[in-house]
């Protein structure tokens, strides 16, 4: 059988089930990561499960979100997890070391290996090679704990890249003309792996920009294969013995392809408020601009910012803009400031953010009220930057620097301007910031500051589940709608009571109050329900509250697998019409559920009505839910 680059990984580290597409397989996972806004839960989970050591090649828990320190609660949290990473063998990347997905490719990512990470984005490192899956903590935990990861098998779709790309037109213009094909629910389920010529002038971070933003498809992860340019990479970060040739067998079969010409690709921009609003840069040029960001763990590596620094080299940008970036890694700081380039970005009136994520979280830096901002970062949810009113625009590093300068939207094609920035033969090796674990047997006591509370317990299925409508969105809500992330509530993540005075009140301030009112209840939604972060505080605040089942016409993958880990029924509407009929406090009765949940479809009553629902759900998945979420299911087996 021949077999795409992404089989090739998943036939290696299959363990349990069948590559058959669209059923359950289980796969051994080499690497983790966490970073410290979904970190703090996942090693409360890891405890939980009782292991002494990771049974991981590598896992490493990184500080990059929550470094805003107004208060004792994120250096708390950062304690908390140093010195579990310490006793439990995980490496420790300390605040400052850069932006966990950046990092992780320098000086981690192996080609050919999976890795399992409680961020989203954590298909970053498909561009080096690996297979690559975001999901929630207590995946993650388990994965440490030595357990396989769970997925469908995903169909995989080939994106054929031809040509070359213009000066002025980046790797960040793929992606969202991928985005722009294929919506941000489009990917579900799928793997996108990028092959054709168009793949030797990219650059492992080009590629790793495009997997980066794989993530806003809903896809399962995205992939490149490991070639010469890999090669390369690797051996300027001094870790050429990582390299391993994968590709693609000739006459390996796609379930779709897309095929992308980057000779004839313009600068695109991503409006308001979803990352596949993708239009040309051209349609909008002269619009005022009031705030640019640069960075996240999309564009801010080394060549990234040395073309910005490029272009910005003896200009000043324009009075009414405010310019912020913040390198990927202390790696890409440190190389800036010795070749000069850190200069000419400050010279030209950039202000310097820390090597953490910063803006693209919330943390810091929102726009003005009813402001314009142009980030290079790979979300743009409403309300996600901290301003409500703000309108946020995806764009490239060239796009945003050009227009630093103009103070309007401006199309880097009209510009001349030294964008032919070469690959370092050699980086910056510095990793006095990364801190080895403990030798197995040690004596290293765990640090819990006041703020971490123990996570929800659940319990077993019943077998009838009766409640109220608690509240009724629409279309792709995202996990930031669900449980907001701002610079007030991220220091809170380990503190679960706290968070759940704030569940779904971007989208009604009385969901709280309500849920507490109703003792707990059920949600309903449109499609696409929990797009966005992999953050597990989005099942783990409305558990907390009593919320009994979701009713979408579709889920996210990540979220949907969070309900379950959870016990939270995630059921879809058979006939999605039937979304129309059910409104806010009606009263929902599901009985027999468990001897419903074997059916091709569960009976739902509701004023003297009927309606059936889905539950599309795995053998184990089934198992979880009965046991009431998959910490119980482990400690039960």
């Amino acid at each position: 059988m021949k077999l795409t680059v992404a089989e090739k990984i998943i036939k290696k580290h299959l363990v349990k089930g069948e590559m058959n597409k669209g059923e359950g397989i289980g796969l051994k996972i080499d690497q983790t990561l966490t970073q410290d806004s979904t970190g703090t839960m996942a090693y409360l989970q890891f405890e939980a499960l009782g292991i002494d050591r990771v049974k991981t090649k590598r896992s490493v828990a990184y500080i990059d979100h929550n470094t805003l320190q107004a208060g004792p609660e994120n250096a708390d949290d950062h304690l908390y997890i140093q010195s579990i990473a310490k006793k439990h063998g995980i490496y420790f990347s300390k605040p400052g070391n850069g932006i966990c997905h950046q990092v992780h490719l320098e000086r981690f990512g192996v080609p050919g290996e999976t890795i399992l990470g409680s961020d989203s984005h954590t298909p970053t490192a498909g561009g080096i090679g690996m297979l690559a899956i975001g999901a929630g903590g207590l995946d993650v935990a388990v994965a440490m704990a030595g357990g396989e990861y769970y997925i469908d098998m995903p169909k995989i779709v080939n994106v054929k890249l031809t040509g070359k790309l213009k000066p002025g037109v980046s790797a960040k213009d793929i992606i969202l003309k991928v985005l722009e094909i294929c919506s941000v629910k489009g990917g579900v389920n799928k793997i996108f792996e990028y092959s054709g010529e168009g793949l030797k002038s990219l650059t492992v971070p080009e590629r790793a920009t495009i997997t980066n933003m794989g993530a806003e498809l809903g896809a399962t992860t995205s992939i490149f294969p490991s070639d010469e340019v890999t090669y390369e990479f690797l051996k300027a970060q001094d870790r050429e013995e990582d390299f391993t040739e994968l590709k693609a067998d000739k006459e390996a079969k796609y379930d779709e392809e897309i095929e992308i010409n980057l000779n004839e690709l313009k600068p695109l921009i991503a409006c308001p408020h979803s990352p596949d609003n993708v239009v040309k840069v051209k349609e909008l040029e002269g619009k005022k601009v009031n705030q640019i960001a640069i960075g996240s763990c999309t564009n801010s590596s080394y060549m990234d910012l040395m073309k910005v620094s490029n272009i910005l080299d003896g200009k000043t940008i324009s009075e009414d803009v405010s310019l912020v970036i913040s390198p990927g890694s202390k790696q890409v700081l440190n190389m800036l400031a010795e070749n000069g380039a850190l200069a000419k970005l400050v010279s030209a009136g950039a202000r310097i953010l820390e090597c953490a994520c910063g803006p693209c979280i919330g943390m810091g830096q929102a726009p003005n009220t009813n402001g314009v901002s142009l980030r290079t970062f790979n979300r743009n949810f409403k309300g996600r930057s901290g301003t409500t009113s703000a309108d946020i625009y995806l764009v490239s590093p060239e796009v945003a620097a050009v227009s630093a300068i103009t103070g309007v939207m401006t199309n880097p094609l009209d510009y001349d301007y030294d964008l032919d920035v070469k690959m370092p033969e050699k980086f910056l090796i510095n990793d006095n910031l990364i801190k080895a674990p403990a030798e197995a047997e040690n004596d290293v006591s765990i640090v819990r500051g006041p703020n971490i509370k123990p996570f929800p317990e659940t319990k077993a299925l019943e077998n009838e589940i009766e409640g109220n409508v608690l509240i009724k969105v629409g279309d792709n809500i995202t996990t930031d709608h669900i449980m907001p992330s701002n610079a007030k509530l991220l220091p809170y993540r380990s503190n679960i009571p706290y968070l759940s005075e704030y569940c779904l009140t971007p989208c009604d301030e009385n969901f709280p109050k309500r849920a507490k009112e109703n003792d707990g209840g059920i949600i309903v939604a449109g499609t696409n329900y929990g797009q966005g972060s992999s953050r597990e505080h989005a099942a783990l605040a409305p558990l907390y509250l009593g919320v009994k089942a979701v009713i979408a016409k579709s889920f996210s993958r990540i979220h949907k697998q969070n309900l379950i880990n959870n016990g939270i029924l995630p059921l879809c509407f058979l006939d999605e019409s039937d979304y129309d009929d059910i409104n806010l406090l009606d009263k929902l009765v599901i009985k027999d559920l468990l001897t419903q949940i074997d059916n091709d479809f569960i009976i739902l009553k509701s004023k003297d009505k009927e309606y059936k629902l889905k539950l599309t759900i795995t053998d184990r998945q089934k198992e979880m839910l009965l046991a009431g979420g998959l910490l119980n299911l482990i400690k039960s087996n």
